[in-house]
Parts: structure tokens; C-alpha cells; sequence
């Protein structure tokens, strides 16, 4: 194989081994991508996580994985980049942290994509028009409760709990309301006119949803795919939830092709 890639929690990792290489590793996920990365030998190995790797444990984390890419088992790395997804066709504000690995001898190049000046929003995302040939068509959503839509009923498009009626923001927010932080993801709509926020696992979650921007629902699950610009005829299986979670969990399709992209380039110049 000429790539092998992988995805991994990062939660698991321990410092019990005090030189922070291949066998300190050993219990995650991570240790098991390395372990095939070494067996395979590909030319090149892709590492993707969330950007909260870079700072996970003071740092330690991503140092720990740099050091068994580049010492333990020969690649490599490129300086890491987190990719802002909104510069990739994608219209939405997430970012993935990407760890390219060149296997060491190869003569392999790899850039990082371009930028992509245009922009897209959720309107792009769930209408027919500059991503999609048609509407968004219709699938299962999670439900509000009928308090719920009566709140979120009073929450206009792009905006969240702050614009609620005061009677109606103390019945909502309770003891959060006097808490420190913008908490602008409770009771979040989305606008049609600009990239929608991170997904999230569940849209209906109090801290991060991710309401319809006129409809008083959560997004469906097939409004949750165009967001991360997967085509409608890719099947998601299992339980409602399952399909939020599978979704809400991916590098967005089109950032994934572009890096695919200049992968391509990099095996064809050698």
C-alpha cells in the first residue's frame, strides 16, 4: 500500500514511560495505527485528529506521536497543520489537525492544499445550487419537545438564548444563566447565509445545537451529511443516533479530497 491513514482518540494516552516512545503508547489506538504503519511500510502515513490535539497534556501528546513517527518507525513528519474546513468547499467552521509522514528515503514531497477563496454556507449545504443539484432531501431528525419548539420558535436565524424574551431565557438557561461564558451554542439556530457551526454528535445536545434556520427541529441526519458535503447517496446504518454520531465524527468529505488530492500529486512526481 502507498498510504495508510487513520483517526484516533487522543483521551487515552499515558506517561507512565518516561522516554515517550512506540511503548508508552500501548493501550490507544494511536499505537496500533503505528504498529501498522511499520508492518505495511507505505510511502506515506496520515495521522487526523481534532485540533485539541496540539494542545492535549501541555503538548505531550502530539510530541509523544511525532517522536514515535520520526524515531520508532521512520517517517518523516510534515509540520503539522490544522485545516479550516471552510476554505475547502465545506460550508462549515470545523477544523482537523492533519500529521503527514513521509517515509524517510523516499524523495516524497507533500503541500498542503491551497485555500479556496470561496465560501459556502448552510443555504449551499441544503438547497440546489453551487454543491448540490437539488434540495436536501428529507430523512429523520431528532424531536423537541413542544416547550422546546415553542423556545426555539422565538430564536431567529443565526442567533441563540440571548435573544430569547427575559421570561423565557430564565426558564431556559436556569442556574447557567449567571455563569461565566458566551454559551452562544444553547439554543443555536443556524442562518442560511453563513457556514454552520462545528457539528457536533447529537444537534439537539443543550450546549451545542444545531437548529434548523427556520424550521423549529433539530438538523436531520441528511442535513447533517450535505454539512459535511457527503453525496446523498452514501448510506449511513444503524439507530438515528448512530447516523449523528458517524456524521458528526467525520473530516468533512471535501476537505478529505482536496488533501486526497495532493497525496496524488505527491506519489505522481516521484
Amino acid at each position: 500500500a502507498d498510504i495508510v491513514s487513520g483517526g484516533f482518540p487522543c483521551q487515552a494516552f499515558s506517561y507512565a514511560g518516561k522516554k515517550m516512545g512506540f511503548k508508552d503508547t500501548r493501550g490507544t489506538l494511536f499505537y496500533e495505527f503505528a504498529r501498522a504503519v511499520k508492518i505495511i511500510k507505505p510511502k506515506i502515513c496520515i495521522a487526523e485528529n481534532v485540533r485539541g490535539l496540539v494542545s492535549h497534556d501541555g503538548g505531550k501528546t502530539l510530541k509523544t506521536i511525532i517522536n514515535v513517527m520520526e524515531k520508532d518507525i521512520g517517517y518523516e513528519v510534515i509540520d503539522p497543520e490544522i485545516c479550516q474546513s471552510i476554505f475547502y468547499e465545506v460550508p462549515q467552521k470545523r477544523e482537523r489537525l492533519f500529521l503527514i509522514g513521509i517515509k524517510k528515503g523516499s524523495g516524497l514531497k507533500f503541500n498542503y492544499p491551497e485555500k479556496v477563496s470561496e465560501a459556502y454556507t448552510v443555504r449551499d449545504a441544503l438547497k440546489k445550487g453551487r454543491l448540490y443539484k437539488s434540495n436536501v432531501p428529507n430523512s429523520e431528525f431528532q424531536k423537541y419537545t413542544k416547550r422546546k419548539q415553542q423556545i426555539m420558535r422565538k430564536v431567529p436565524p443565526g442567533g441563540n438564548w440571548r435573544d430569547l424574551p427575559e421570561k423565557m431565557k430564565k426558564e431556559y438557561m436556569r442556574g447557567s444563566l449567571h455563569l461565566g461564558g458566551g454559551k452562544t451554542g444553547i439554543a443555536r439556530r443556524l442562518s442560511w447565509d453563513e457556514p454552520s457551526l462545528t457539528l457536533t454528535t447529537a444537534p439537539a445536545m443543550k450546549q451545542t445545537e444545531r437548529a434548523h434556520p427556520v424550521e423549529d427541529r433539530p438538523l436531520s441526519y441528511r442535513e447533517y451529511a450535505r454539512i459535511q458535503t457527503f453525496p446523498d447517496n452514501w448510506n449511513f446504518i444503524g439507530t438515528l443516533n448512530s447516523k449523528y454520531k458517524q456524521i458528526g465524527n467525520a473530516v468533512p468529505v471535501n476537505l478529505a479530497k482536496y488533501i486526497g488530492y495532493e497525496l496524488i500529486k505527491a506519489l505522481n512526481k516521484n
